[in-house]
């Protein structure tokens, strides 16, 4: 049976992703995209947060359990890791070391990234 309630969700947020990275190929502020764009700033906010919340949860659930040499945590929240390596992308901490699984940590990585 098709689930008309999510298809119209994911096709709400597959629009809202693409303003997103308008905005961001953009180079303006939000204010100033939102502005020029005729786009009241809180149902900008509202939508990146549904954005975030969705990446999140395709991470958690449809992505393989990151193994144990892969953290990502807040930094200040534990001892770091010897010989690994610290990335920060829109204020989220990820740590990898030698032993991480690359195709997970891309994947990280480029969540990260689209919700700048």
């Amino acid at each position: 049976m098709i689930n008309t309630r999510q298809i119209a969700t994911e096709l709400r947020l597959s629009h809202w992703a693409g303003i997103m990275r308008r905005r961001i190929d953009s180079g303006l502020s939000i204010k100033t995209f939102c502005e020029t764009s005729d786009i009241r700033p809180n149902v900008y906010f509202y939508w990146q947060r549904k954005l975030r919340e969705s990446a999140y949860l395709e991470m958690m659930f449809n992505t393989p359990s990151a193994p144990d040499d892969c953290t990502i945590r807040d930094a200040s929240s534990a001892a770091p890791i010897e010989k690994a390596l610290s990335i920060e992308i829109n204020g989220c901490h990820v740590l990898a070391s030698e032993n991480t699984d690359t195709e997970l940590l891309s994947k990280v990585c480029k969540v990260l990234v689209s919700l700048c």
